[in-house]
């Protein structure tokens, strides 16, 4: 049974412009370049939208923007609070999904397909991050939720600014049909000039081509457009950030003494931790007990051994232990959580999965 994904596609709004009207409040509400100055040879690394109206764009050159709306601030980039904002962004990103793929400072894709926030909810995910990077950074993000890569990017430009464009599996064809070629991702204006060139305007158009004629055109590129013309994408969200540990966690609506009913909750979290490291083939060799009790405080309590933990039952086990080794039953419990870490690394896993759930 093949898996449906979940893919996120999260952009920054105005990302440099918007950090610096963030910063400096004599710059909100006023067309702002980031950029060279005006009498340089520059180029605007990126406007506000208040500059955009003007018809400014990134990489159009300074003097140009200058001509366009005189009125303009042209401010110099500073990357480290760029790289600071994107930092804090991406730490949420880790939050929901194990697979995070950046693309640059400002856009990222995540594959959610195993996550079990927001109900398992991909709309309602990249609903929380939104609201959680705007809480944290004071900056605004639009995200296009869809199940691959290429829709899930056109789906966060279709209601910028702060948007949130869901494309759901039954209804990927027809949105693709609807697009203009220049939409498709890799299409630049050499591109489009060609597709042009040969009657193909739309994703409708180039879905009537089979893919031989496709490869007189496009060349190696032809199986990627035939593809997306039919909204099939199959490549996966990959990440470079290895992932060091993975666990679940619960707070109790009320405080909870009972030894027996801590350890039925210890359980059930095990069995979601099983289940996800099940799904991304991760076997851990380190099991943590986290017992948050009424007055706040906290305490953990790990176990490990030389073998990994292959399965549920192996847990299960540990668990009373661990939680012996804390004042649970003498004291009231808020909060308990169950993390695995130290994974064994045999020499297929080199590529580290996702998290749990479903539907967008």
């Amino acid at each position: 049974m093949t898996i449906q994904r979940k893919i996120i596609h999260v952009d920054m709004d105005a990302f440099f412009a918007s950090v610096e009207q963030r910063d400096n409040p004599d710059y909100r509400d006023k067309p702002l370049i980031v950029g060279g100055q005006p009498n340089s040879r520059g180029v605007v690394a990126a406007c506000s939208y208040e500059a955009r109206e003007f018809g400014i764009h990134s990489a159009m050159s300074c003097a140009q923007a200058f001509k366009r709306c005189p009125q303009a601030l042209f401010v110099p980039p500073r990357f480290e609070a760029y790289r600071e904002a994107s930092k804090l962004i991406r730490e949420i990103f880790w939050c929901y999904a194990v697979q995070v793929e950046p693309l640059s400072l400002d856009e990222a894709y995540l594959d959610v397909t195993y996550t079990e926030s927001c109900d398992g909810s991909a709309t309602k995910i990249a609903q929380r991050i939104k609201e959680e990077i705007l809480t944290e950074t004071g900056l605004v993000a639009s995200a296009g939720v869809s199940y691959n890569k290429f829709l899930a990017k056109i789906a966060s430009d279709m209601d910028k600014p702060d948007g949130l464009y869901v494309v759901r599996p039954e209804a990927g064809e027809a949105f693709v049909a609807m697009l203009p070629v220049k939409k498709f991702y890799g299409v630049g204006p050499a591109t489009e000039a060609k597709l042009h060139k040969q009657g193909i305007y739309t994703g409708k158009d180039l879905h009537n081509w089979s893919r031989e004629d496709l490869q007189q055109v496009l060349g190696r590129s032809a199986e990627y457009f035939y593809l997306a013309a039919r909204g099939i994408d199959h490549r996966p969200v990959k990440s470079s950030r290895v992932r060091k540990s993975l666990g679940k966690e619960t707070t109790f609506a009320k405080d909870i003494l009972d030894i027996d009913e801590l350890l039925q909750h210890a359980t059930k979290l095990a069995e979601k931790v099983s289940l996800q490291l099940n799904a991304q083939e991760l076997m851990p060799k380190t099991i943590t007990l986290k017992v948050k009790y009424d007055d706040f405080k906290q305490v953990t309590r790990s176990f490990t051994r030389q073998q990994p933990f292959t399965n549920l039952s192996d847990i299960e086990v540990q668990i009373p232990k661990l939680l012996q080794q804390t004042e649970a039953g003498q004291r009231a419990v808020r909060l308990i959580g169950l993390t695995t870490s130290n994974f064994d690394q045999g020499e297929d896993d080199q590529h580290l999965s996702e998290q749990l759930t479903l539907g967008l």
